[in-house]
């Protein structure tokens, strides 16, 4: 995938290049514009006909993505692809294959190579608190290529080591390495919940978590106070 990110650091658009014929997939809404590209709307199963269908409806159920994936394929050479994420914040790239791959929470994927997908993976029922859709199941990265990942805010690597567990609030980790396990915890001790700062994720292993500096969670509850009402 030939690309480059425009417009401001904070809020800004990926120009993507595409050969007569290359084909990615895109997060259902991103385009912002297009030259010489086709746009094909696909179920988002790695299976096609009906069997496709009903794995879209379980991943859709289960993870609060989209049914739906974009397909953009080029009608010839230098055709361009811009696409923007929901959120203003940065873009990164993840490269994946063989035993590198990444486990994304609701809302990072933006795009990615057809060469690459995302698979449901079921987690223990100790981690069923984890992300804000994800429940019992969370998003795995298979196959070799890159992807594309958004955030709300700057990005963040922390390196994790075995004898260096690190704790991370549920809103915000973005991804993280397969390899790492974590599991559930109350961020305080009993009254964790009292302090305002509820779940985190507390990471085991060798690997990278990916984090953003904002959430979305916490910047609408300190705008919801000035939300007129019909009370108000």
């Amino acid at each position: 995938m030939n690309y480059k990110i425009i417009g401001d650091s904070d809020a800004p658009i990926v120009d993507i290049t595409l050969s007569s014929g290359e084909t990615i997939k895109v997060e259902r809404g991103a385009m912002a514009f297009m030259q010489n590209v086709s746009l094909q709307a696909e179920t988002n199963s790695k299976k096609s006909g009906f069997g496709g269908l009903v794995g879209a409806i379980a991943r859709s159920a289960v993870s609060g993505e989209s049914m739906f994936i974009t397909k953009a394929v080029g009608q010839a050479e230098g055709a361009r692809l811009g696409i923007a994420p929901a959120v203003p914040g940065k873009v990164a790239c993840l490269n994946v294959g063989g035993g590198n791959q990444y486990r994304l929470n609701t809302g990072a994927f933006l795009a990615c190579d057809d060469s690459v997908f995302y698979n449901i993976k079921r987690q223990d029922i100790g981690k069923a608190f984890f992300g804000g859709t994800g429940g019992l199941f969370v998003m795995e990265t298979e196959g070799n290529g890159q992807v594309l990942i958004n955030a709300f805010g700057d990005l963040v690597v922390l390196d994790i080591t075995p004898n260096a567990p690190m704790a991370i609030d549920n809103e915000h980790v973005v991804a993280w390495e397969a390899s790492l396990d974590y599991n559930i915890r109350v961020a305080s001790g009993t009254f964790g919940f009292m302090s305002g700062e509820g779940l985190v994720n507390e990471f085991h292993g060798t690997g990278k978590v990916i984090i953003q500096t904002r959430n979305v969670h916490s910047l609408a509850d300190a705008v919801a106070k000035y939300i007129p009402t019909s009370n108000n």
